[in-house]
């Protein structure tokens, strides 16, 4: 077989259709996100014999350190124009970190360090108005609960896309501020994400613009599968033995499932067996509550409880299939509640120096009861707990459980004293 050569990114397209996840109707590659057939969500249906031909690890390893470096198996049919340096974040080693969970082999996957707005959202926003773009689509907007407003707003402007940014009218000032700052269009919504997501789908219907999570949603989403492609090279081309993810509308923990096995199925890989892991908040746990509770249907959250606003989404749009990557891959699912969450946060920043938002608090909450539980052995590795977003974002549940300044005059004997009075335990 001859090999595609290097610079065919711009000459061809490893895109075959798209296909619906329930009836397989396929269509051609348009901004819509529902099948008319059986209304059933449509996801993207890859070349892969085209690709496999296309790129080796070798190849990859010698691209730039962005999520680009796998673009055959992204969903665009030209060089990307948004986000051309987002990805490849760190993979960092927790030994410390290791020894309060109970494990002894632990990795976070970092994106609270993502460029350029410190959530794994970058990723998803990138593809998506990439793909905007070549649709010819004018104007971006999203509905999101902080994270997804922020990279929506940052990446258009760096094209000077005009955005439109839909939120829960009670989203944390710093994240309004974080989007605001873009100079995009933000509109508060009396009601929760629910709501939101609603109306931007009437909007998008009758505005025609491109929602990156509605009508451009099967292309956006596939941006979180570059999550574990990153992951598994990282890791030395292998799959970890667990990873854990935090879920909202639950469409990053199928993705990087797909990730795994697009690269067995490419021989990236050895085939593997990755237990796959979710998290979710006591006060808003739709999916995580189907597996613990052993159900194949969704109970939605009319109003969600929580300290975790970025995941509490009550009714999310891929919850049976995060069920699937779940139970497929021999995984489980747990829920911490707000002080676990604000716990482990404290824990991931004193033991490894990375503060995170909420939503990584419960991705390390959820792992803490996995492995009390014994789902996750302390003898297993490597076990992955996915970062995805910045903790500069989410301050306000810390107020009151971090320690205060002491208060000392300019002088040295003042701080002689301080340092006399028991403050510095452990210091000399």
């Amino acid at each position: 077989m001859n090999a595609v050569p290097a610079k065919s990114q711009s000459e061809v397209s490893f895109v075959k259709s798209m296909k619906c996840r329930e009836c397989g109707s396929e269509y051609p590659k348009q901004p819509i996100h529902v099948c008319e057939f059986c209304f059933g969500p449509l996801e993207i249906a890859y070349d892969y014999e085209l690709i496999a031909r296309s790129i080796s690890r070798k190849a990859i390893e010698s691209r730039p350190n962005s999520m680009w470096r796998y673009h055959e198996l992204l969903p665009l049919d030209a060089p990307p124009t948004v986000g051309v340096h987002t990805g490849m974040t760190p993979l960092v080693k927790a030994d410390r970190l290791a020894k309060w969970l109970g494990v002894k082999e632990l990795w976070l996957k970092n994106d609270s360090v993502s460029h350029p707005t410190l959530s794994f959202k970058d990723r998803v926003v990138s593809v998506a108005i990439s793909k905007a773009r070549e649709f010819g689509i004018k104007i971006i907007a999203c509905a999101s609960t902080g994270n997804l407003a922020n990279a929506t707003a940052s990446q258009a402007a760096s094209v000077g896309m005009p955005a439109v940014i839909l939120i829960p009218h009670d989203l944390e000032p710093a994240k309004v501020l974080a989007t605001s700052v873009y100079g995009a269009r933000v509109v508060g919504v009396k009601g929760t994400y629910d709501d939101v997501n609603r109306l931007c789908s009437e909007i998008a219907g009758k505005y025609g613009w491109g929602f990156v999570n509605v009508n451009l949603r099967p292309f956006y989403a596939e941006g979180s599968k570059a999550f574990g492609y990153e992951i598994a090279e990282q890791l030395g081309w292998k799959v970890p033995a667990h990873v854990v993810v935090p879920m909202a509308g639950g469409s990053l923990i199928t993705k990087i499932d797909k990730a795994f096995k697009e690269f067995t199925k490419l021989g990236f890989v050895e085939a593997g067996a990755t237990k796959i892991h979710g998290a979710q908040a006591a006060g808003c746990g739709p999916i995580a509550s189907m597996i613990t509770e052993e159900r194949d249907f969704v109970k939605p959250v009319k109003t969600p409880q929580t300290i975790a606003k970025s995941l509490a989404i009550g009714n999310p749009a891929d919850a049976i299939y995060a069920r699937q990557s779940m139970l497929g891959s021999g995984g489980f699912a747990a829920l911490p509640n707000d002080d676990d969450i604000c716990a482990a946060i404290l824990a991931l920043a004193e033991n490894e120096g990375i503060f995170t938002e909420t939503a990584g608090g419960v991705t390390l909450g959820a792992a803490k009861k996995l492995v009390q539980q014994g789902r996750i052995g302390a003898d297993d590795g490597p076990v992955v707990l996915c970062i995805t977003g910045q903790g500069l974002k989410t301050q306000d549940p810390l107020v009151d459980l971090v320690r205060k300044p002491s208060l000392i005059g300019p002088k040295l004997g003042d701080f002689d004293s301080l340092f006399g009075s028991g403050e510095f335990t452990g210091y000399l």
